[in-house]
């Protein structure tokens, strides 16, 4: 299929850069300034309620945790704009590199749009969003939580490819951020969830072609390599990536983002184990119902004709 190059996608992506870039530098001078002085006050306020539970000091309980809702309120509220911005940042980012990729080598034109696949997405990225705004035990400490969005988002790039998967799981996870106290890790989430999704797509199809038809054993294997690849650079790129994120972008503490990211690493940890078996059994389940009915996506040239067979796993 001939390939035609393309500059709308660049000429778009930039403007939206700049105007992220623009929007951040001054949300971060604003809004995002006076959520830290609101988190100095909610830090007294917590420290005052814990010393009246612990019957160090007197003073109204009740008025004090109505004020902590209230400052916690406008401290989300606050931090919302900033967020917002830098998650614009990320994804104009993103689309500044595919831009600068389709002017240079151009674009196939397809002859119709690929509405199956386009719907799967839809479908994993509003899985991913429940599963992170849903199916979790939030922690008092680090921001951090044991959730089930990483399992779909590893779902998502075994069914669908790295580049829709990865698309759907940073889109559903990075709204599940925005919609919830996670807001100010809502850009991070984009980006290491779209990662996710890249490298479980680049080992499952890329490396071992597991769209194509193969054995039973063959499919379980490269299942749980391909997700084991993607939930172990999360483990690695979590902390790391965090520890940066909070220092340069959000302005906490080298010590205190060191200990949050102390922190995350475990928790990424026990989330990625949960990724690793609960997509590969989902997808393991899933693979011969899609075949079966029609649905199973082809991602890597020449499979066009993967979910044809009637016997295959």
């Amino acid at each position: 299929m001939e390939r035609k190059k393309s500059y709308g996608l660049l000429i778009a992506g930039a403007i939206l850069l700049i105007t992220g870039i623009c929007l951040a530098v001054f949300t971060y001078n604003t809004s995002y300034q006076d959520s830290t002085a609101t988190g100095t006050a909610l830090k007294e306020i917590k420290s005052q309620i814990a010393a009246l539970e612990e019957g160090t000091s007197t003073g109204d309980l009740d008025a004090l945790k109505a004020q902590q809702s209230l400052l916690s309120a406008e401290k989300l509220k606050q931090e919302r704009p900033y967020s917002y911005s830098l998650a614009l940042v990320f994804l104009s980012a993103l689309l500044t590199l595919k831009g600068i990729y389709n002017a240079l080598h151009g674009v196939h034109r397809a002859a119709k749009p690929d509405v199956v696949r386009l719907a799967m997405a839809g479908l994993m990225a509003a899985l991913c969003y429940i599963g992170f705004a849903f199916i979790k035990i939030d922690l008092p400490v680090g921001s951090a939580a044991f959730h089930f969005g990483n399992v779909f988002c590893v779902l998502a790039a075994l069914l669908l490819g790295g580049y829709w998967g990865g698309l759907a799981g940073a889109i559903g996870m990075t709204i599940g951020d925005l919609t919830t106290t996670y807001v100010t890790s809502a850009p991070k989430t984009f980006l290491l969830k779209l990662c996710i999704g890249l490298i479980v797509g680049l080992v499952a199809h890329r490396f071992f072609k597991l769209d194509q038809d193969h054995n039973a054993g063959y499919v379980t294997k490269v299942t749980i390599l391909a997700s084991a690849c993607g939930m172990g650079f999360n483990i690695i790129a979590d902390p790391v990536v965090g520890y940066f994120y909070k220092s340069y972008l959000l302005g906490i503490p080298q010590d205190l983002a060191a200990n949050l990211a102390k922190i995350n690493m475990g928790v990424t940890a026990v989330n990625a184990v949960l990724a690793v078996v609960l997509a590969s059994l989902f997808y393991l389940a899933l693979r011969p119902a899609l075949k079966k009915s029609g649905l199973f996506v082809s991602v890597t040239p020449g499979s066009e004709s993967a979910g044809k067979g009637k016997n295959n796993p």
